[in-house]
């Protein structure tokens, strides 16, 4: 399986923008025949909670539709981040596009004390992109030791994490997704964005580690860009513009 990561650059609030940029990089990723692309957290409105109330959705929004016809039409996996209207509140969600298939939704389950004013905890019955061997984690979640020892007892082979980080953010969790990569013997793998975002700057360094928690590939913190990683045989490939 080829599973994909994108570093991507959103426009603070701009839905419609921000799904044109995902386009595109779908359309890179197809190139690049992956099986699976994943982007960082909120990625369809930008990291942004003091305006989640505003830009709240739901997951069969007609906007997204344009996401789901590109895995219809590339047989590719998408996910992408929004905040999810729910009972109760708003869920910081990553919906998954399956190719001619209904969608799933993953919704973060452990929230960083910054976000509680903001998004309520995600109920979920499993992380796992179904169809895969992938075990979804979104930001803070990593910092969970009890989440990747789930992911690992669910029987994951790739832990992939959507966040949205700052400079000391991306040092953390470069450390911890390290950590867990050699603990429970999975590949990792992490999506983050650049530019700014809420009250902070996001810091790139999206990277895959192999399944003994070496870092294989990761990309700098100005551009936007790809990592796809091959699982069979761990080779990489980069994609960066500027």
């Amino acid at each position: 399986m080829r599973i994909c990561v994108a570093q991507t650059r959103p426009v603070k609030g701009d839905i419609a923008a921000n799904i044109a940029q995902h386009k595109k990089l779908i359309h890179l990723a197809v190139d690049c025949k992956a099986d699976v692309i994943v982007f960082p957290e909120l990625s369809v409105t930008g990291y942004e909670p003091t305006l989640a109330k505003d830009l709240a959705m739901d997951a069969s929004d007609a906007r997204l539709d344009s996401l789901q016809q590109l895995a219809d039409l590339h047989a590719i996996t998408i996910g992408a981040g929004i905040p999810m209207k729910c009972a109760g509140g708003i869920n910081i969600t990553m919906v998954i596009f399956h190719p001619n298939a209904p969608r799933q939704t993953y919704s973060k389950k452990y929230l960083h004390a910054d976000e509680e004013p903001f998004f309520i905890s995600g109920e979920n019955d499993s992380t796992r992109i179904k169809g895969t061997g992938i075990e979804l984690a979104i930001c803070y979640e990593i910092s969970v030791p009890q989440h990747a020892a789930n992911a690992a007892k669910n029987g994951g082979t790739v832990y992939l994490a959507s966040v949205a980080k700052s400079a000391k953010g991306v040092e953390m969790a470069h450390k911890t997704l390290a950590e867990i990569a050699t603990k429970y013997g999975m590949t990792a793998l992490m999506a983050n964005s650049v530019g700014p975002s809420d009250d902070f700057v996001g810091a790139g360094g999206s990277a895959i580690w192999d399944n003994k928690g070496k870092l294989v590939r990761q990309l700098d913190s100005d551009c936007e860009g790809l990592l796809i990683v091959d699982t069979e045989t761990l080779e990489v490939e980069a994609k960066e513009f500027y």
